[in-house]
């Protein structure tokens, strides 16, 4: 799945989905405790709801294999509230699937970003996007770069190790510190860009690049670094 769009193999098999039909397997599966028919329906929904129904799975499996009555009025609890999350997550999937086809007709923001086989310091994310005023209008396109140079400074707040570590494992655990902020930097960018033209703003408005702005506190990254329709320092 990608970090803000899905793939469009799950909304072709979410859109296909008859939810008064899946409704009625899902409670004939706890009826009859067989769950026969949802996987070919909803193998190809996306891992969110894959991951429900194996909850579901499980839950039946137990229920089949519980015998003392008590057993059976815990295990048939556990079924039906299981049965309940995956109506759920099929639902709230649907509800995403359609919003990002009306907010598509309008803009759209890429999310195929590569990750990079080392990293430094200094980070650049490159968001590209392309929207349009009405349906009726030609695509523009456009892009923005994100550049953040990460503090590599020790942070004594955090526990450190009982002994320095080798110059080899140093740089081990700096780029997995450096993933990890690359990875956090990705995500704010696609979400900045994407809560932009959620909230009407024009595109033709959105800089080339942005510094973004570190937490005053942290030195890290916040929910608002990204946030380039807006400079103001945040607390």
């Amino acid at each position: 799945m990608g970090e803000i769009n899905l793939p469009w193999e799950e909304q072709e098999a979410l859109a296909a989905l008859d939810l008064v039909e899946i409704d009625r397997l899902i409670d004939r599966a706890v009826q009859y405790e067989s769950s026969a028919g949802l996987d070919q329906a909803l193998w190809r929904c996306g891992p969110f709801v894959a991951q429900k129904l194996r909850y579901f799975d499980k839950a039946l499996d137990a229920h089949r294999k519980a015998k003392a009555a008590k057993k059976r009025e815990q295990t048939a609890f556990d079924l039906r509230k299981d049965a309940s999350e995956l109506k759920w997550a099929i639902g709230a999937m649907r509800d995403r699937m359609e919003i990002e086809r009306r907010n598509g007709e309008i803009f759209h923001v890429d999310d195929q970003i590569f990750r990079p086989q080392t990293f430094t310091p200094a980070m650049r994310i490159r968001v590209a996007y392309r929207w349009r005023r009405s349906i009726e209008d030609n695509w523009s396109h456009g892009a923005i770069i994100f550049r953040h140079q990460v503090d590599t400074r020790p942070n004594y707040l955090l526990p450190q190790p009982p002994r320095k570590l080798s110059p080899a494992k140093q740089r081990e655990a700096l780029q997995e510190s450096l993933a990890m902020d690359w990875q956090h930097l990705m995500r704010l960018s696609l979400w900045s860009v994407r809560d932009y033209f959620l909230a009407g703003h024009d595109g033709s408005q959105i800089p080339e690049t942005f510094d973004v702005i570190p937490d005053s506190h942290s030195r890290g990254l916040n929910n608002h670094s990204c946030d380039f329709w807006n400079r103001r320092d945040r607390p």
